[in-house]
């Protein structure tokens, strides 16, 4: 397990020590009630069938006490903490955003609905324009200021189903899916939505008192009923917004076949 998952494990409420002591407080307090039990009740037991009889009490009364007081909290807190360590898995960090392998979860079931039901999207990989020079001017504070603000932008420019991920660095990755199934259209609307996210970038983000600006390189990868693996699709969108740099910056270039 990566050392960085260990260390951001949530403790559990219960810690070894006071499991043990509450094991103890229960056996002693159950078999103490056992023995006043037995002592004021006329029998003529042998021994053994006593001890018998003291065993089976303590079992019956003691096993909902320690079930209810060091079982069933010490597995809710163990689940609890393995559904927060899932999450981490699959979440970054900095941006609370999906990360690469959350986001190629998504991917294989668009790819799968997309077969299936004929359903277009695309995947756009956006590179921030200007990032380097607010890390080197401002400091990492100033540039994870600015990673957070720019995902959450991004998010509050696109639809709630679709996928907001970082890829890492400053890139971040959108998959877009359930758009008009003609594929014109799909691309008419891939650029509205591309266009918007330009926008959005752009704007200046307040930091201590500046003025932080960055701008938005995005490529464009459609996807169209196709099966194809997330390296290849991530690479493709990849040329596509070196194609954006080199023809300007702050803009969207569509992916082509050579």
């Amino acid at each position: 397990m990566n050392n960085i998952y260990l260390k951001k494990l949530p403790n559990l409420s219960l810690t070894r020590l006071q499991v043990i002591f509450r094991i103890v407080v229960i056996v002693l307090v159950v078999e103490f009630i056992v023995m006043l039990i037995i002592g004021n009740i006329d029998h003529e037991l042998t021994i053994y069938a006593e001890a018998t009889l003291d065993v089976v009490l303590l079992t019956l009364l003691s096993t909902p006490l320690l079930f209810r007081w060091v079982i069933k909290p010490f597995v809710d807190d163990r689940d609890v903490a393995l559904a927060e360590l899932t999450d981490m898995a699959h979440t970054d960090p900095l941006t609370k955003l999906p990360n690469r392998r959350q986001l190629e979860l998504h991917f294989d079931q668009f790819i799968a609905s997309s077969l299936k039901y004929s359903i277009r999207g695309a995947l756009m990989l956006i590179d921030l324009d200007g990032f380097k020079s607010i890390n080197d001017d401002y400091g990492h504070d100033a540039g994870d200021a600015v990673l957070v603000e720019v995902g959450s932008r991004l998010i509050a420019s696109t639809r709630e189903e679709d996928v907001v991920s970082r890829l890492g660095g400053d890139e971040f990755v959108i998959l877009i899916h359930h758009i008009n199934s003609d594929e014109s259209s799909a691309n008419e609307v891939i650029s509205g939505v591309a266009e918007k996210l330009v926008r959005s970038v752009q704007q200046p983000i307040d930091y201590k008192g500046n003025k932080l600006q960055v701008g938005a390189s995005i490529g464009i990868r459609m996807l169209e009923f196709e099966e194809i693996d997330t390296e290849t699709l991530i690479q493709d969108a990849d040329k596509a917004m070196y194609s954006a740099k080199q023809a300007g910056k702050g803009r969207a270039v569509f992916f082509k076949e050579s």
